[in-house]
């Protein structure tokens, strides 16, 4: 499944955790895929930093349109 926004990305992160209590999902698997999570977010906040000290907004389809509350502008 491809994970378009980040909305998606919590919901099957979530559902691996829930995986995890129940023994559908190894261990290791949740952990890789929670620090490839970890990695996207980090270049969205990136962007957004990015985006603050040059004064834009920027229009990040992963956020959605949420972009606006949080560059304020």
């Amino acid at each position: 499944m491809k994970i378009t926004n980040v909305v998606e990305m919590r919901s099957d992160l979530l559902d691996m955790y829930c995986g995890v209590r129940d023994g559908s999902v190894e261990l290791p698997i949740a952990a890789e895929a929670n620090n490839t999570a970890g990695k996207v977010l980090n270049t969205v906040k990136v962007e957004l930093a990015q985006a603050a000290l040059c004064g834009y907004k920027p229009q990040i389809k992963f956020l959605g349109d949420n972009t606006k509350c949080l560059t304020g502008k």
